[in-house]
């Protein structure tokens, strides 16, 4: 797994010019659409949901990656798979049925991830490795963006990668939060495969060529 992937954060592009906004950056060679749920329980802020996901679907020929920072996701799987999510990532600490929604994202054809805070052990993910299509690092405390990159996470990103490699499993390391033109070089170095960048593409003039330049900055 050597290929790098960019997924820009559409919580960082002009919500009133979504569409557009989408169609820029995947001529400018995005790879993924990430899109942030948060219900503001179990992250302090609300953001979107279930409708605008389908919406963007929509208008999109990129897949989306959905992480949802929500409480109890199993109540909502089923939604964001009509909703046109096509990987579905929860976290770790929000639900006492980890496994059974990994399973339930599975058999609702969307790809599983799963995701811890910064500050929980790489020990609570273990048990589930190998039921995953992408485990995200948050380099950050989930809730908002323009936070300062925690480098002391790269660890986890490093320890991921050599559990897959001596497994044989395929589960992509994506990483969110702070990425930007430096911390990019960081993040390839400890393992990553995708990396999810907000400001750092959707900051300067609102162009394709803006934002192709951007995204050349983070490979």
């Amino acid at each position: 797994m050597n290929k790098k992937y960019i997924a820009p954060s559409l919580l960082s592009s002009d919500f009133a010019d979504l569409k557009t906004e989408i169609a820029k950056v995947t001529e400018a060679g995005a790879h993924l659409l990430h899109v942030d749920v948060m219900d503001g329980h179990f992250v302090p802020n609300l953001t979107i949901g279930m409708p605008v996901v389908k919406a963007i679907k929509g208008v999109s020929k990129l897949p989306l990656d959905v992480h949802l920072m929500i409480d109890k996701p199993e109540k909502y799987i089923e939604e964001f798979a009509k909703a046109g999510s096509d990987f579905l990532t929860i976290h770790v600490e929000s639900t006492t049925t980890v496994k059974d929604c990994l399973i339930q994202i599975r058999k609702l054809k969307m790809k599983p991830g799963i995701t811890l805070r910064p500050k929980t052990k790489l020990d609570d993910i273990k048990p589930f490795l190998a039921l995953i299509d992408l485990v995200l690092i948050m380099t950050v405390e989930p809730g908002f963006g323009g936070q300062e990159f925690m480098h002391d996470q790269l660890e986890k990103v490093s320890w991921l990668k050599s559990y897959r490699d001596k497994n044989k499993l395929s589960y992509l390391i994506q990483i969110d939060g702070g990425v930007n033109e430096q911390t990019a070089q960081l993040c390839w170095e400890a393992g990553a495969d995708v990396l999810v960048a907000g400001s750092a593409i959707f900051s300067g003039e609102k162009t394709p060529e803006n934002y192709r330049a951007n995204i050349q900055k983070l490979l």
